[in-house]
């Protein structure tokens, strides 16, 4: 099948910055179509990495010598731009995390403890959440009383404002959701959710692990009160993440742990806390972990998110009209806005037998329930075989996909 026109030169060359990508898996070249699990690292990264390891490293906020100064100002400016990347008001809004499922259970654990939800209160969420937007609010519950309600999705894998809000009382505090699935790629009307919410004076969180690498977030225009992703799906280490507050409320909420950093005094008898971001950013920070995320950052900036969007559209167009010309595939969720994956299955296969004979194809997708065990259920399936992609997927390695899933058939005879 012919490539399809409008992909953008500048971004099909981004692939060679990738040295993983060039390793041949089981004697074939490697299709990585699981970008949405956790996305490979560019030159820049990892040039960056090992600079900042064999030049700068040292423990932050606290020396007085050079090195010290030095890795303190790579820190802070990691923080400056992410705030720059979400469009964060200041600096002291993004506190610095694991990934977003530490942030997630920060901002539930500081809103439990600190009296905002009583009893009886309610937390909206989505069928489509990951488990990570699940289970911290579960615990929450079973600590403070809270009542959580889902979303419905409609069979084609929506979720629209409506849905949303059928599911908002006089007793709801939270609204807590997906900005892009990490199922069926669907891209939830977060800035619609988010204003009719702030109308309302519920709270909002929103997971944005699957939406930053695909488009660009302004947290101000989205008018959330936080927002939250992972660095290693945005081409940068794992181990680090970010969480966007607005200031007012992380000022009033309580620490979540205790250590050096997050204080302004200790004695036997009491503590006084720091102010955000600080605050909620207890003992050593994975300093080389931030600083390779804003690597990250500047390198997917280097192409703007306005054409990373518009070439990755033509490519997941592309894969998805591939895979539906595939007899026996059956896409799962069909939303009127998708972003970075598609998720299908085939008829009388496992999927784990699909990934398995994939894998020796050199395609790399990613198989199961992808922590996300409510959505399955909404779609009656067990699971599903997921293609994402990212920065570096090309339209041939979805001709390879399909081309593998030939191999299934043959194998399988169906």
């Amino acid at each position: 099948m012919n490539a399809p026109a409008g992909q953008n030169p500048e971004i099909l060359a981004a692939r060679d910055d990738f040295p993983l990508l060039a390793r041949p898996m089981n004697g074939r070249p490697l299709a990585f179509l699981d970008s949405a699990a956790s996305a490979q690292k560019p030159r820049a990264v990892l040039d960056g990495l090992r600079d900042f390891y064999e030049s700068e490293y040292a423990n932050v906020h606290r020396g007085v010598y050079l090195l010290s100064a030095q890795a303190t100002d790579r820190y802070e400016a990691a923080r400056e731009t992410v705030r720059r990347f979400l469009n964060a008001g200041r600096p002291e809004e993004i506190v610095f995390t694991r990934g977003a499922t530490e942030a997630i259970n920060l901002v539930a654990e500081t809103l439990g403890r600190s009296g905002r939800l009583e009893p009886d209160d309610e937390i909206v969420l989505t069928v489509l959440e990951h488990h990570s937007n699940i289970v911290p609010w579960q615990l929450m519950r079973d600590a403070t009383g809270v009542r959580i309600r889902a979303a419905a999705a409609d069979q084609d894998g929506n979720v629209d404002v409506e849905a949303v809000f059928r599911e908002v009382t006089d007793r709801t505090k939270l609204i807590a959701f997906s900005h892009v699935s990490n199922t069926t790629g669907t891209v939830l009307p977060a800035r619609e959710i988010c204003h009719r919410a702030r109308e309302r004076g519920i709270l909002t969180l929103v997971d944005g692990c699957q939406a930053v690498p695909h488009a660009a977030v302004d947290v101000a225009d989205l008018a959330c009160d936080f927002y939250t992703f992972s660095g290693h799906k945005l081409y940068g280490p794992s181990g680090i993440g970010a969480l966007y507050g607005r200031l007012d409320l992380l000022t009033s909420l309580p620490p979540w742990q205790g250590g050096g950093s997050m204080i302004e005094e200790v004695t036997f008898e009491r503590t006084t806390y720091a102010p955000p971001p600080a605050r909620y950013e207890a003992g050593t920070p994975n300093i080389a972990g931030a600083v390779g995320l804003a690597a990250a950052i500047d390198y997917v900036q280097r192409f703007g998110s306005e054409n990373i969007q518009r070439h990755e559209s033509v490519v997941l167009k592309y894969g998805v009209d591939r895979l539906q010309a595939v007899d026996g595939v059956r896409l799962i969720g069909t939303p009127r806005h998708r972003a970075g994956s598609i998720s299908f299955v085939m008829d009388d296969v496992h999927p784990h037998d699909v990934g398995t004979v994939l894998d020796r194809e050199g395609v790399a997708v990613r198989v199961g329930h992808h922590c996300a065990q409510p959505a399955m259920r909404h779609f009656d399936v067990p699971a599903t075989i997921r293609a994402s992609l990212g920065i570096y997927t090309h339209a041939s390695d979805f001709d390879a996909l399909v081309e593998g899933l030939g191999k299934v058939k043959g194998l399988f005879q169906l």
